[in-house]
């Protein structure tokens, strides 16, 4: 299992602070230049910028105590609001770059002053690729031996993963606009800045589209991360009071997982010796693996 726990709140804000940075610059570099890639890479980085305070605003719900009506807790909504950022990535992103590279296309309009658009992505490279790299720093602290691959296809975190989407999005995304706008300068043919937009549009909502999917599955509902349920699995079967473990379910609830067990105590205990096994077992499993907020264990002969 992972060494450490990674904090999806300081990556949120390592990349809010280079959206926004990145979002001005652009819009600068954008009204001076006339560049079609640099008016997507600009509507992009304000999305991404309101993107991380939606997030931020699906962990501080996600934090809300149970109650009556939600007595597992509110830990889902973290869900809600990852899948609200994936669409809006894909439509305010991704959608706007396809209409823009389409319209500039068929009606090119001069560029000017380029080279203030190519130092305004210079730029906006470094700070997204600091941006990056803060987040990869939390995800290594939760992914252990898995690779990157692995992780975004198993990880139950929502807020890392769309993190993560996003950076890959943005970095991309200044990498390809400021391809095509060299290309555009070099050759005088503002096409390819066009271009430079349509395949941003492209990106965006491939990438957006696989975020999609990955959040579809948690708000369905998806068990806990492979490594903690085994882990889990492993201890409940190594207890020498327990002589078979029948199943074991677990559900991610956000950053909190619900714990079901059906096991078969060894011998003929009384019911109150059977109670406080299980209660100890319990409170075992919650001191080892924190993630666990509620746990059921039943007794019982047979499956």
């Amino acid at each position: 299992m992972a060494s450490g726990k990674g904090s999806p709140t300081r990556a949120i804000f390592y990349a809010f602070g280079a959206n926004l940075g990145i979002a001005v610059a652009k819009t600068v570099a954008a009204v001076m230049t006339g560049s079609s890639s640099m008016l997507a890479e600009s509507l992009h980085s304000y999305a991404d910028t309101g993107n991380q305070l939606l997030l931020l605003l699906g962990l501080h719900r996600s934090k809300r105590a149970p109650d009556a009506e939600h007595p597992l807790g509110y830990g889902k909504a973290t869900y809600f609001w990852s899948f609200i950022v994936a669409i809006l990535l894909f439509s305010v992103g991704g959608l706007f770059s396809l209409y823009e590279g389409w319209h500039k296309m068929n009606e090119p309009e001069t560029l000017s002053q380029v080279w203030v658009a190519l130092l305004v992505l210079g730029l906006s490279i470094v700070l997204e690729a600091f941006s990056m790299y803060g987040c990869l720093v939390e995800v290594n602290k939760v992914r252990g031996d898995r690779t990157l691959w692995q992780w975004l296809k198993e990880s139950r975190g929502s807020e890392l993963i769309v993190v993560f989407g996003e950076d890959l999005a943005a970095l991309l995304g200044l990498v390809v606009a400021f391809v095509f706008l060299l290309i555009a300068s070099w050759t005088g043919d503002t096409r390819f800045d066009a271009g430079g937009s349509l395949c941003i549009g492209v990106l965006l909502i491939a990438i957006a589209l696989f975020l999609s999917l990955r959040i579809k599955a948690l708000l369905i509902g998806r068990s806990a991360d492979p490594e903690l349920t085994a882990a889990i699995e492993a201890q409940i079967d190594d207890d020498a009071d327990i002589e078979e473990v029948f199943n074991v379910i677990t559900l991610q609830m956000g950053p909190k997982v619900m714990l079901a067990a059906k096991i078969r105590l060894r011998g003929a205990i009384p019911v109150k010796s059977a109670c406080t096994k299980i209660n100890e077992l319990e409170v075992a499993l919650k001191e080892r693996f924190p993630e666990i907020a509620w746990c059921f264990i039943e007794p019982d002969l047979r499956k």
